[in-house]
């Protein structure tokens, strides 16, 4: 099971931003929530990175619980720590013709092919599963 960072969405009239509560610095930014959790997600990664190849341990997230949303913010959320290993491994799936149908459609929509689109619905899910 992956660690679930608490992070801190805010939102003004043109953007969304994610803060991190454990890990100051590490920040996002986008034209809609989607996009701000998406690349939250990358940025976690790469912090996550970062910190092991400066041989430092990266910082345990805290119980979402225990964290309190700062006056002024939009939501409270936690984002899990992905860390792709860039080996590939095949996955043989069967699917409901219409689910199948449904990926293909929002994957040519987007420009991804149906392996991008796959991953992608697989983190947005674990950014949004709290």
């Amino acid at each position: 099971m992956p660690k679930r960072y608490p992070a801190v969405i805010d939102r003004s009239e043109d953007a969304w931003g994610v803060t991190f509560v454990d890990l100051p610095g590490i920040c996002a930014a986008g034209g809609t929530l989607d996009e701000a959790l998406a690349r939250a997600a990358e940025a976690l990664a790469d912090a996550a990175a970062e910190y092991a190849r400066d041989g430092e341990p990266l910082p345990a997230p805290s119980p979402l619980e225990d964290v309190r949303l700062p006056e002024g913010a939009h939501a409270l959320t936690a984002i899990p720590l992905v860390r792709p290993t860039g080996k590939a491994r095949r996955a043989n799936l069967t699917l409901d013709e219409g689910v199948l149908d449904f990926i293909d459609s929002e994957a040519r929509r987007r420009g991804m092919t149906r392996k991008a689109f796959i991953e992608w619905m697989a983190y947005f899910v674990a950014r949004t599963a709290a």
